[in-house]
């Protein structure tokens, strides 16, 4: 790990799982932890251990440390990690778990500052999800330990309204995910053209209404492949559901695949595709930006920056708006398509870059402990 220099911090991320099959999370974490060791600071991500350990996403280890707790030792175990290292800073990822309330409870006992990445957990699709459940949770013990938190952290500005709208009053502060741009982007050289999903195949996705616009439409020279771990049986479900519709042999469906791969089926992709309800980010949408493919997703993510800068199109997820723009996308001519992913690469450059988000999110654990006088541009007051 990098050496901190003087005014260093020590910065603990907690969070369930770094496993690469929970998609976006273990990955931004993971950097973001990476880009803040690079700044001088003594980071460490502690997750729960969880099957192979080759398939963790594990930041840089010359950039930051990781620990894992075995699951023996439960969700308590990640709380322990709080009391042995005790940080300066605690960041916390994600909300309802038991291993959310563990840091939560000890980061109190030892009056550590703590910053909560709600990560889209309470974003209305979300909160409607198990509705039952989370009510019952939110009385019990999440809302105690979110309004005890110092800060929170949302990734756009919808998500940080949607926390205010809860009666949460600490100061939010706003920042994205990042992204790595990679080397090459995704020229199309011929033949059958592709669109592509890549997340997990979940009910929030909206998956059923992307396969019903494509049923609609029938492009002649294009596939749609749906990449991206199972949850439920879900796919079991949209692959019935292609064969009632007869695109059985337009749409593939293929498991999670490592990142060496995924940036493979980006550059070989002319679309990237996204219908989801609901995102507090969407990283994918970054990530095939950063590869040179237009991208298409809904209202249901903060992207509004792919109308404004002409790099994909952002509707409303409803299936009519779905399939128009899906038309749209796939009439296009290839250098129009290409030119739109060129922009969209240049938009990841510009605003999605690691090294400074990291230098963001450090602004604001320096602050929380007193460090800074003035309040950083990214947070957001009380909303009162």
């Amino acid at each position: 790990m990098a050496d901190s220099p003087a005014g260093g911090l020590t910065v603990l991320h907690t969070t369930n799982s770094l496993h690469a099959r929970d998609g976006g999370p273990p990955r931004t974490i993971s950097a973001l932890a990476a880009g803040l060791g690079r700044r001088g600071h003594d980071v460490t991500v502690a997750a729960l251990a969880d099957g192979d350990p080759l398939q963790a996403v594990r930041p840089d280890p010359d950039a930051a440390a990781t620990v894992f707790v075995e699951r023996g030792e439960g969700s308590r175990g990640l709380g322990r990690t709080v009391e042995r290292l005790r940080p300066d800073v605690v960041h916390d990822h994600g909300v309802w778990l038991p291993s959310n309330h563990a840091v939560a409870r000890a980061a109190r006992r030892l009056d550590v500052p703590r910053v909560v990445s709600t990560r889209g957990m309470l974003e209305p699709w979300a909160w409607n999800h198990h509705r039952v459940r989370k009510r019952l949770a939110w009385w019990l013990y999440q809302r105690r330990d979110l309004a005890s938190a110092t800060a929170l952290h949302a990734t756009a500005d919808a998500e940080a309204e949607a926390l205010r709208a809860l009666g949460l009053r600490q100061p939010i502060a706003v920042i994205p995910n990042g992204v790595a741009v990679p080397e090459g982007t995704a020229p199309h050289a011929g033949g059958r053209r592709r669109a592509l999903f890549l997340s997990r195949i979940h009910p929030k996705k909206g998956l059923p209404m992307l396969l019903d616009a494509w049923a609609a439409l029938r492009p002649d020279g294009w596939e749609l492949l749906i990449v991206g771990p199972d949850e439920g049986g879900h796919r079991a479900q949209l692959e019935a559901q292609t064969g009632r519709l007869g695109i059985a042999d337009a749409v593939g469906f293929s498991d999670a695949v490592s990142d060496i791969e995924k940036w493979e089926l980006y550059r070989s992709a002319s679309l990237f595709v996204l219908p989801t309800f609901s995102e507090n980010f969407g990283v994918v949408v970054a990530e095939a930006l950063a590869a040179g493919v237009p991208a298409l997703t809904t209202t249901g993510a903060p992207w509004s920056e792919l109308n404004e800068r002409s790099c994909g199109w952002w509707v409303a997820p409803e299936p009519r708006e779905i399939r128009d723009a899906l038309a749209d996308a796939l009439a296009r001519p290839d250098a129009d398509r290409k030119a739109m992913g060129l922009r969209g690469r240049e938009l990841v450059r510009e605003r999605y870059d690691w090294a400074a988000i990291a230098a963001r999110m450090a602004e604001v654990y320096d602050w929380i402990r007193g460090g800074r006088t003035a309040m950083p541009e990214v947070v957001r007051d009380d909303g009162r």
